[in-house]
């Protein structure tokens, strides 16, 4: 009888193993997803800098689509409302009554009430995109978007202090702390400086982006995964199929309450730091 070498027994064994295993497919079989889905080839191109592709025509449809729900909720808006427009009210006066007044009071807040409602419901729908069958990724997975926001939101913050104090007193009362002894100004007003100039835009943004992005991995995988599955896995796979559509449609109930709670994040932070600019002890 030939002997048989523990190597090429071995080899064999793992080349059958990886046969078998989805995420070791070559040329063919699964293959997951990867952080280059947000950054699609582009469909037009001037340049490096002024490119469009996929995320901004997503972009597009998703702005296209908010502006013609109010448009039309306004231009359709009755003494007593229907459905549609019972819809929208809820939406502004959610806003107004659980962002506003809540945190920044009843009277100093009204004015940062359109403010406040153009971001969750922009973002929200940005978010929701991601969910969208033939969309299918996130308006604001890639970081542009959410750092636009971020800029709007920390401009209105500054100038909302700057009204409320003047120039001066408004940076003095943010890096220099009333009620702290001198000497600690050397540690303290480092730390505000990068809180007040970077750290509270910059968490904004990369909040909001990296639970979009992660959110749209986490649901191309299930999906994939059941694709792969029902069509290419051996015939005693196949019924792993089944598991991961059924994570695919949790997955993508999951995606829809974060899409909301991270538009309603964005908006309650946006709020607080507003009022934290503003308060009269500031």
């Amino acid at each position: 009888m030939a002997r048989i070498d523990p190597t090429t027994s071995r080899e064999c064994a793992l080349t059958s193993l990886v046969t078998v295993l989805p995420f070791a497919a070559d040329g063919g079989g699964f293959q997951p997803p990867t952080i280059a889905d947000f950054f699609p080839a582009p469909v037009l191109s001037y340049g490096t800098w002024l490119q469009f592709d996929r995320i901004e025509l997503v972009r597009i449809v998703a702005a296209v689509v908010v502006i013609l729900v109010f448009v039309i909720a306004a231009r359709r808006a009755r003494l007593v409302p229907g459905r549609f427009q019972s819809a929208i009210e809820w939406v502004l006066e959610f806003v107004r009554g659980n962002v506003v007044n809540d945190v920044l009071g009843k009277e100093a807040g009204e004015r940062y009430v359109p403010l406040l409602t153009t971001l969750l419901v922009s973002i929200l729908a940005f978010n929701l995109t991601g969910i969208v069958p033939g969309l299918n990724i996130a308006g604001t997975s890639r970081i542009g978007l959410p750092l636009l926001f971020a800029i709007w939101v920390y401009v209105t913050y500054l100038a909302a202090g700057v009204r409320k104090h003047g120039f001066w007193g408004f940076w003095k009362a943010s890096l220099f702390p009333p009620g702290v002894p001198p000497y600690m100004y050397v540690l303290l007003t480092p730390v505000e400086i990068l809180q007040v100039l970077v750290i509270r835009p910059a968490t904004l943004a990369l909040r909001l982006t990296a639970n979009m992005i992660s959110g749209h991995l986490m649901l191309a995988l299930c999906f994939i995964a059941t694709e792969y599955f029902f069509l290419e896995a051996a015939p005693a796979l196949k019924g792993f199929g089944v598991l991961t559509f059924v994570a695919a449609f949790a997955m993508m109930l999951f995606e829809a309450f974060v899409a909301a709670l991270q538009a309603y994040i964005f908006t309650i932070l946006a709020a607080v730091y507003i009022s934290l600019s503003t308060a009269d002890e500031h």
